[in-house]
């Protein structure tokens, strides 16, 4: 496994202990359309025509493309929060990783393409850094969002289109793919683990017990002391912490509100991200 590999499922790995410490204001609202508008800044017409779009190319590639409208993602950044809807929101066919977010913070003049690990060579960081700034933000800058939204994401698709997808079936790639896979197991395990052995060791023991017990089954299934090192570390801290773990029920925000309306919900198909895309401002 090589150090940028090891570094995304460390990153990953960190993802619920972002979640827990989070401010409870910055809530990921629940995917049931393609476009989610927490801001009102598109009319129902322009959702409507946005989300019929993407539905058609998704329909004839299998990519899945998702946009994201909210007023400020505040006190996290943009890169921040974004990573934790898509791996909420799963958007792109399981073990293809072909999905991509269009994330917009209004009131933070912030904008982030996240994109899935199976789009990487097409939709890659300089290509995304592009399409925010000289085909997005400008049409920001005029005050014209509809425009900048339809603009970037005809130009996702374009470039998406340009490279072949690998297959449904195709096997997870390489050694993060196979961890990565396995991060929810150990994500339960510590809440059960934790839990259990907190009320009969206490805080202080049960976290030690949980955080030594899941490190060793990180290594078992990875192989990479590092990732155990950090799974177990992980492990022991929300044990200790006890608290914010409420939060998510089977791996969708409790009370958030979810923007856009759908007649059909749409729903994420498993895809995996890595933190690839970019950011910008206008």
């Amino acid at each position: 496994m090589n150090i940028l590999k090891a570094a995304r499922i460390v990153l990953l790995a960190l993802i619920p202990f972002w979640s827990s410490v989070a401010s409870a204001d910055v809530v990921i609202p629940a995917l049931t359309a393609r476009i989610t508008d927490e801001t009102a800044t598109l009319t129902s017409e322009q959702r409507a025509s946005l989300e019929q779009t993407l539905q058609a190319f998704e329909a004839k590639k299998g990519s899945q493309i998702s946009v994201l409208i909210v007023p400020t993602t505040q006190p996290e950044s943009i890169e921040q929060y974004s990573i934790r809807v898509v791996e909420q929101w799963k958007l792109g066919r399981k073990r293809v990783d072909d999905g991509a977010l269009l994330i917009v913070a209004k009131n933070d003049r912030a904008l982030r393409i996240e994109v899935g690990y199976g789009l990487e060579g097409a939709l890659n960081d300089a290509t995304s850094s592009r399409i925010i700034n000289e085909v997005i933000v400008p049409k920001f800058k005029q005050g014209d969002f509809y425009g900048g939204v339809t603009a970037g994401v005809t130009s996702m698709m374009s470039v998406i289109s340009g490279e072949p997808l690998p297959p449904p079936d195709r096997p997870a790639g390489g050694d993060s793919g196979g961890v990565r896979g396995y991060l929810p197991i150990l994500f339960v395990l510590t809440l059960v683990a934790g839990g259990l052995l907190r009320s009969v060791l206490g805080r202080l023991g049960g976290a030690v017990v949980t955080g030594g017990a899941i490190a060793v089954v990180a290594w078992l299934l990875s192989g990479t002391v590092l990732i155990a090192i950090v799974a177990g570390a992980i492990a022991l801290a929300f044990t200790l912490l006890g608290s914010g773990l409420g939060t998510f029920v089977g791996g969708r925000a409790i009370g958030g509100p979810g923007g856009g309306s759908s007649r059909t919900t749409f729903r994420g198909g498993g895809g995996g991200f890595g933190g690839g895309g970019a950011s910008g401002r206008w």
